[in-house]
């Protein structure tokens, strides 16, 4: 009844932000001496307020066409190179007169699309050869699919390394940390040939005991079971996913505005009074976040239900208990792989220490082989985009990267 509820919700409210929508583009196309009254530039930031009050369930595109490489432009093309119902692996393709570093960029399944790391992929491009894992929303994903946990997701990241080959270098940002770091052990125990050159954990929960924030408190609130009956609904018949079982992405959404509201709502005054004086840069700058931030997609209750459970709740990697299909994940076997971990000192979702516990649980690597960064002045997201990650966090990532190709 949860998702049927939101989805009525939607309904009656579209003619509504379908109105506004069509005021503000009428005000727009009035001569400008007319919107150059305060009153009208109000009324327009005000339509257009309103009309922005809506989630999204559609993927936005990445629009990276080119990037600056020796000071010159270098087209860039997106292709799905590998696909399966819930995922698929995208490639960043250009040109380039020399070999770059293969980078895989593991994306987080936790209620946002793989679009909101579209800065860290537009870093990582000029200097290496970029794969990303691209989830898909689990409410267009039909029955006839099965289910998807975390296992699956494990072995969607190990499939992925060995479709790519040898040598790559694995990236993985905020939840998928611990997956990708039992992937890669996992890769190590069995020799496989395609197991990482390096692995960068940025901002993830690795040990989840270290340092609570909210986050994890609300984890551990409340038993599995109390997840399950309140947060997991069915997908309405209108999609192709219907009768699907999921974690909605509006609640996560919902839950992560809540942790910060006051932000929120200051950065949405600010937007009104830039539209209100005609500040385009400012306004766009902050109406491109959440256009982006508020693209919700859903995640299949098993994936959620499975990360709440041994991530969260029971911490089953840090007290090295966790398996994949019946095969112990053990970390000491990481040898070959170097590793980096990198965390933001003011982080309120991923605490400082939760990322940083992989350097001890990796028994198997050298010391010369593994770094760890702590940026001050970042919060959660400023670990992977803004500009103290361009500026600071991004060229010790890439030269850890080179140093380990």
């Amino acid at each position: 009844m949860l998702y049927q509820a939101y989805q009525r919700q939607r309904d009656l409210t579209a003619p509504v932000r379908a109105l506004a929508g069509l005021a503000t583009w009428t005000l727009g196309e009035l001569p400008g001496s007319w919107t150059d009254n305060r009153l009208a530039r109000q009324a327009s930031a005000g339509y257009e307020m309103i009309g922005r009050s809506r989630l999204t369930h559609e993927r936005p595109p990445f629009g990276i066409d080119s990037v600056t490489m020796g000071g010159e432009e270098t087209a860039v093309q997106e292709k799905v190179v590998l696909a399966s119902p819930f995922s698929s692996l995208l490639h960043f393709v250009k040109e380039v007169a020399e070999p770059q570093p293969t980078v895989l960029l593991v994306t987080a399944l936790a209620g946002h699309f793989s679009t909101l790391l579209r800065a860290t992929v537009r870093s990582l491009l000029p200097d290496h050869d970029v794969y990303v894992t691209d989830w898909h929303n689990a409410r267009d994903v039909g029955l006839e699919h099965g289910s998807f946990g975390l296992d699956d997701y494990i072995g969607q990241v190990i499939a992925y390394l060995e479709y790519i080959g040898p040598l790559t270098h694995v990236l993985a940002v905020c939840q998928p940390c611990p997956a990708a770091l039992a992937a890669t052990a996992l890769m190590a125990a069995g020799d496989n040939p395609a197991q990482p050159r390096s692995l960068t954990l940025m901002a993830g929960p690795v040990d989840t005991r270290i340092n609570p924030t909210k986050v994890n408190d609300l984890a551990h609130s409340k038993p599995l079971h109390w997840f399950e009956q309140n947060v997991i609904t069915s997908v309405p018949l209108r999609y192709p996913g219907a009768l699907r079982r999921v974690y909605p992405g509006f609640l996560q959404v919902a839950g992560f505005v809540s942790m910060n509201l006051e932000r929120h709502v200051r950065q949405h005054l600010r937007l009104y009074s830039h539209l209100v004086h005609g500040d385009e840069e400012e306004a766009a700058q902050i109406a491109d976040f959440y256009d982006e931030y508020f693209a919700v997609l859903d995640i299949a209750a098993e994936f959620y239900l499975e990360t709440i459970d041994r991530v969260f709740q029971r911490e089953l990697l840090a007290r090295g208990q966790f398996s994949w299909r019946g095969q112990l994940v053990e970390l000491g076997a990481i040898r070959r792989t170097a590793l980096l971990t990198v965390e933001g000192a003011l982080d309120d979702v991923c605490g400082a220490g939760q990322t940083l516990a992989a350097q001890e649980l990796c028994t198997g690597i050298k010391p010369a082989k593994k770094r760890h960064h702590l940026q001050p002045g970042v919060g959660h997201y400023g670990v992977f985009s803004g500009s103290k990650w361009e500026r600071q966090i991004y060229p010790i990532v890439r030269n850890f990267i080179l140093a380990n190709q």
